[in-house]
């Protein structure tokens, strides 16, 4: 079978023939590019990676044998086994969830790893509760453009999505951000993050980014506010204030997919999908032919203003 190839720790896949998968298999509808497989390619990931030359891809929706369309994701799937960005993908001990009817296998797809880190922070990690002012920091790329449209229709009274990209600031207004921020235009970030919840600051924080963006977050924190982290796009380490975190009460959560309990998992990977066929939740999806997926490996790692999705 036809399947993207990681011949050599960091470098990006080619398109090569595999022998099949053994033991239970999907016929791969659909398979995202996400950042833990750029991550597990360049060695970076704490699990390693698989035995090279390796078929990367941490999720997929696919077809079993029986005839049902499910989203596989987790367990050693494409970070110490073979993945799923192939014509079949084994599933092992990764998990199987029955995608709802009528969703297309693309953006269904879209919305596992890149959806839910979008959605579980807000919905389930620190679930909101109505009427929270939402800073949400990297909007600009999938998972922030998912937790912007999360927040609205969990009931946020003021949403800023704050990135680097003017035109997924942009994307982020139109899909339901009450406000907009550059994040690399501000030399004051603490107060910027403040003016744009009318001089107090926010009271949810969602935080892929880290870094230094954190930090300023914490800072322009109302007592009491809620920080969720799930990533560290702008920095593994983040200098935060410890008076500000003790004198204002603060919550800091952390936040991985891999962690969640496979029933939350399903219960709330069917949710999300559910919003997505209804209208409510939104995503750009750009459809990848396999024999480009060098050239869409590429553009993962430059920022696309798209979901990378290979079909086969």
């Amino acid at each position: 079978m036809r399947a993207a190839l990681v011949r050599e720790v960091g470098s990006g896949p080619e398109v090569g023939d595999v022998t099949e998968p053994p033991g239970e298999t999907i016929a791969v509808l659909a398979a995202p590019i996400n950042p833990i497989d750029l991550a597990v390619s360049r060695g970076v990931l704490a699990t390693g990676h698989p035995p090279l030359p390796y078929v990367p891809g941490c999720e997929a929706v696919g077809r079993t044998a029986d005839g049902r369309v499910v989203w596989t994701f987790g367990g050693s799937l494409g970070r110490t086994s073979n993945g799923a960005m192939a014509e079949r993908a084994s599933v092992g001990d990764a998990h199987m969830i029955d995608v709802p009817d009528g969703a297309d296998p693309a953006l269904a797809a879209a919305l596992g790893i890149a959806g839910l880190a979008g959605w579980l922070p807000l919905a389930w990690r620190a679930p909101l509760t109505g009427g929270e002012n939402v800073l949400v920091l990297g909007a600009t790329g999938s998972a922030g453009l998912v937790a912007v449209q999360t927040a609205k229709l969990l009931g946020a009274a003021r949403v800023v999505a704050a990135g680097r990209s003017a035109a997924g600031l942009e994307r982020a207004a139109q899909h339901g951000a009450d406000a907009t921020l550059r994040l690399d235009e501000s030399d004051d970030l603490v107060a910027a993050f403040k003016a744009a919840f009318g001089g107090e600051g926010p009271s949810y924080v969602f935080d892929p980014l880290w870094g230094a963006p954190a930090a300023a977050a914490v800072e322009a924190a109302v007592p009491h506010a809620t920080i969720v982290n799930l990533g560290q796009s702008a920095g593994p380490t983040s200098e935060l204030s410890s008076a500000a975190v003790r004198f204002k009460c603060l919550s800091i959560f952390g936040h991985t997919n891999f962690l969640v309990p496979p029933d939350e998992l399903a219960e709330h990977y069917r949710r999300l999908v559910g919003h997505a066929i209804t209208g409510e939740i939104r995503l750009e999806v750009e459809r990848v032919p396999l024999d480009s997926v060098a050239d869409a490996w590429r553009r993962q790692g430059e920022g696309p203003g798209a979901k990378l999705v290979v079909v086969p």
